[in-house]
């Protein structure tokens, strides 16, 4: 059984940072994409960064660049979203999730992941 488990939310100001974990079981983590996506109140579920399999490429929601940068430790199983200047905008709740597949990054459709960990909430203060 696949598990996500994420960790590292909380409340900040803005202009702060902070550091996203999610843990991986259940399957050969290094075979696939990983992604982080987010969602804020009222609004759907929107992609924020991917990861290729082997940590070689990246992928990123324009608002984020140069702002998130994510990582991935395929020894340890686990995948990593350092948030720095943070908005208030950024305010939601965040997911990792395990792509169906490997290979080339800008598959960023929810539907493209199979996988999803429980969330972890991030409040930016403004």
């Amino acid at each position: 059984q696949v598990q996500l488990v994420e960790s590292g939310g909380g409340l900040v100001q803005a202009g702060g940072s902070l550091r996203l974990s999610c843990a991986a079981s259940g399957r050969t983590f290094s075979n696939y994409n990983m992604g982080w996506f987010r969602q804020a109140p009222g609004k759907g579920r929107e992609f924020v960064a991917t990861i290729r399999s082997t940590g070689t490429s990246t992928y990123y929601q324009d608002s984020v660049k140069g702002r998130f940068t994510i990582s991935r430790d395929n020894a340890n199983n686990m995948v990593y979203l350092q948030m720095n200047s943070l908005k208030p905008e950024d305010t939601a709740v965040y997911y990792c999730a395990s792509s169906r597949y490997s290979g080339r990054t800008n598959r960023i459709a929810p539907s493209d992941y199979d996988y999803w960990g429980q969330g972890t909430q991030v409040t930016v203060s403004s």
